[in-house]
């Protein structure tokens, strides 16, 4: 018997793709297209075969649809047609069932409302209980009709009663009484007629409605019958991936995991294979594809958007990781209900931020234009222009770290330290995604500028940056989250210039510490590089390696940044990373780039092997679970190209706000004009800001000199000590330039700073200058000196108490 040929999909409303169709017990599976179109299901050999010959077409309207297990589903129209179906994945599987459903649903719908809807006495689709749902609609309508009644009587009312108060007026326009006593009775009365017109048509519309309520409540029934039986056929099918995921979960947990080279499809499918028979289109010969069975993965539920931010880049689809214990998977601790949550909390309306900043003028200046002029001088102190910036400090830029601190708020779920590992490690890599295109230079700080980033109400963390030292240039921040995590870094900057390029090291550990695990993680930046200084494009890279630690567990992740070359294979801004157990053994494997996307597998198995190494050593093979996806970067705002290519975030960074310290770098003059686009203004107030700060700087040197030795009270300091914005690329500062002629070519070589950490700031200092709001200390889980945070900003932001703040602008 010939089959009817499938409808023409509407566009918007259809469904395609390939499944895997049960035929018989000699060919088992075959590869079909189907199309799920107007709630009718067809299938064909090819997709060429769309045009000409269907195989087969089954209604959906009374159909049953039933899941057999992670991939195998099965529809059924309870007589001659049975698709015994399976999907190449579980999330395919799942998308099918969805589609089925609405395209089930929707059918069901058009069938009912192509039923005589004029005969007040059938009995709605519901059955037993249609009856009194449609006493209960017929009630509403009632009591609507009842209230409308009322609405007219109190219109009477007010009509009455506006008639009597419009006399009174009238009678008082016929007394003499001063000329201004007569202006307001006038508009009294005026606005006595107008209520009177607001309070009839208010009337009319309400009547309006009740008759509208009357003629569709047919209409109104039926969809409302429809809906409650989609909800049932939604419970019910929620119920099944309930208990589906809880089989899988205790199956993983308990069972051992075989690598993919010894999985044998037949056998998972033998005792599902008896009494499938519907070999109607078997009748040629066909080409066989293996239905695909990768290594038993856990459901992925997507994440409600309510609880992200808007265009907010950490995935949402991130699924568990592959748990080695019994601990509480990743999913099952976002989705579980947390009373001490902020979701869970009242919902207080948060501040609106800018989304847009004024767009960047068309200046055109060349570095090579000022370097030419200034060569034989010490670079320290040639001024930059502002034409070379971007409207942000290096503070804001260093609280632009914090982008994606949903990665943060994650690993602060995690009970596993292993998995939260690799949340830490994307975090460290999402941190360079808005470098990329951002070739302006920060505003250097000026010393005891700072900068705060309260999202508390939004995002639940706050932070503070502090300029701390201006020679050696260093910034210290401080982070902390009610989410459970404190993130604390002090980043001072060393540089070389090579002519072509330059080279940014930042110096100095960021720590991470989570409260409930008491885990302490660090970890140091990589090298950023600047090419095409002198001619052509800029463009930036990172490269370098690090090694994120876990002092607590000694767990470790090692990452590797692989600079860009132009004959490597490789994907550009690629990073890879293992991470490892105190007893080196690795468990997870990260891959993706740092400009866009962060993946995570699970190791099952590592073996030596492979080609040899650059050192003539094996690279180790790992054998993984298919990637999950941890972090991906948020695009960019329409225009960014034309806002310095800030992100969303950036944007608002150099937003003004009230209530700020008198140092925050919001109040900064030449930062405001430079991002209103006047940088004439701009550049001169730079030159004054920088001037302002030498002053200070050279009296501070005095009095250091007084207290050490009376003998020196005249001596000041020599200018090369002053810092300011200079060709290093401003926090970059040189101390000793060289440039040697050479037959062929220029060579500019700057040293910067030595070691791999920076002096310290504050003690032992010549202007023994002392930070405000961070003290030096000795990092207990380190070793090294560092600036902490020491309280007292917040206290005094509420309480308005800037008196202690120096006047640095």
């Amino acid at each position: 018997m010939s089959e009817p040929k499938a409808p023409t999909p509407a566009p918007g409303d259809t469904y395609k793709g390939w499944l895997f169709k049960w035929t018989n017990y000699i060919k088992g599976y075959q590869r079909r297209w189907f199309v799920l179109s107007n709630g009718l299901l067809s299938y064909y050999r090819t997709q060429a075969e769309m045009g000409h010959t269907c195989r087969g077409t089954i209604n959906l309207a009374t159909a049953n649809i039933a899941v057999e297990d992670s991939c195998n589903f099965v529809i059924s129209n309870g007589g001659t047609q049975t698709y015994h179906l399976k999907a190449s994945s579980e999330v395919e599987r799942q998308r099918w069932i969805t589609a089925l459903e609405l395209a089930k649903a929707k059918a069901f719908r058009m069938q009912a409302e192509s039923d005589d809807s004029g005969d007040e006495s059938s009995p709605p689709a519901a059955g037993q209980g249609g009856g009194s749902r449609n006493s209960e609609v017929q009630s509403t309508l009632r009591t609507l009709g009842s209230k409308v009644e009322d609405l007219s009587t109190c219109n009477d009312l007010i009509a009455k009663h506006g008639s009597a108060l419009q006399r009174s007026l009238s009678e008082l326009e016929g007394v003499r009484l001063e000329g201004q006593t007569s202006e307001k009775i006038r508009q009294v009365t005026e606005r006595a007629t107008l209520f009177r017109i607001t309070s009839n048509a208010m009337i009319n519309a309400c009547r309006d409605f009740l008759s509208l309520a009357q003629a569709h409540s047919k209409r109104w029934q039926k969809a409302l019958q429809a809906e409650r039986e989609q909800r049932v056929r939604l419970e019910e099918t929620l119920e099944q991936l309930a208990k589906q995921h809880n089989h899988l979960e205790r199956a993983f947990r308990g069972a051992t995991v075989l690598p993919p080279s010894q999985s044998n499809p037949a056998i998972d499918n033998k005792g599902s294979a008896q009494v499938k028979g519907d070999a109607s289109d078997e009748d040629d010969e066909n080409e066989f594809f293996d239905a695909c069975e990768d290594v038993q993965e856990f459901i992925t539920v997507p994440a409600d958007p309510k609880y992200h931010r808007s265009g907010s880049n950490v995935s949402g689809i991130s699924s568990e990781l592959g748990m080695d214990d019994g601990t509480t998977s990743l999913d099952e601790q976002s989705l579980a209900s947390n009373p001490e949550s902020p979701q869970s909390q009242e919902v207080v309306p948060v501040r609106k931020r800018r989304t847009r900043i004024p767009d960047k003028p068309n200046y055109s200046l060349n570095l090579w234009s000022i370097m030419k002029n200034c060569i034989g001088k010490e670079l320290s102190k040639i001024p930059m222009p502002v034409n070379f910036n971007e409207p942000l400090s290096m503070l804001q830029r260093l609280s632009e770290d914090l982008e994606y601190y949903e990665l943060l708020d994650r690993a602060a779920k995690c009970h596993n330290s292993l998995e939260q590992m690799c949340y830490v490690a994307a975090f460290t890599v999402s941190s360079y995604s808005t470098t990329v295109h951002r070739t302006g230079k920060p505003f250097n700080p000026l010393l005891g500028e700072t900068f705060e980033l309260d999202r508390l109400q939004e995002s639940g963390y706050r932070s503070l940056c502090e300029q701390v030292s201006h020679h050696p240039p260093a910034a210290a921040h401080h982070a902390i989250s009610e989410r459970g995590w404190t993130l604390r870094q002090e980043i001072a900057l060393a540089s070389k210039f090579r002519g072509k390029y330059l080279s940014i090291m930042p110096l100095g550990s960021i720590h991470c510490i989570f409260e409930k695990s008491n885990n302490h993680y660090t970890w140091k930046k990589v090298t950023t590089t600047v090419h095409n200084i002198i001619v052509g494009k800029l463009w930036i890279d990172q490269s370098g390696e690090i090694d994120v630690v876990n002092h607590k567990t000694g767990d470790r992740c090692h990452l590797k940044f692989a600079p860009y070359s132009y004959f490597s294979r490789d994907v550009a801004r690629k990073v890879t990373g293992v991470v490892t157990d105190k007893d080196g053994k690795a468990h997870y494997v990260l891959s993706g780039t740092w400009d866009e996307k962060m993946e995570c597998s699970r190791v099952m198995q590592s073996s030596r092997g492979g080609e040899n190494g650059a050192e003539g050593r094996q690279k180790t093979v790992y054998q993984t679970l298919k990637a999950k996806e941890l972090w991906r970067k948020t695009p960019l705002p329409d225009g960014a190209e034309n806002m310095y290519y800030f992100s969303t975030l950036a944007l608002t960074l150099n937003e003004p706000e009230e209530g700020v310290a008198p140092t925050d770098s919001r109040r900064r003059p030449d930062q405001r004009l430079m991002e209103q686009g006047r940088w004439e203004e701009a550049n001169a107030e730079k030159q004054r800001l920088e001037e302002k700060q030498r002053t200070v700087r050279r009296e501070r040197e005095r009095e250091a000199n007084r207290s050490a030795s009376p003998s020196e009270e005249g001596k000041e300091p020599a200018d090369g000590a002053l810092i300011e914005d200079s060709i290093s690329d401003s926090p970059l500062k040189t101390e000793e330039v060289e440039i040697a002629s050479e037959p062929a070519e220029t060579t500019y070589k700057t040293e910067t700073l030595h070691g791999s950490h920076p002096p310290a700031y504050s003690s032992g200092h010549q202007d023994n200058y002392k930070a405000m709001w961070f003290e030096r200390r000795v990092d207990p889980s380190t070793g090294e000196p560092t600036n902490i945070y020491r309280g007292g900003y917040w206290e005094a932001k509420d309480q308005g108490n800037w008196d202690s703040c120096p006047d640095i602008f």
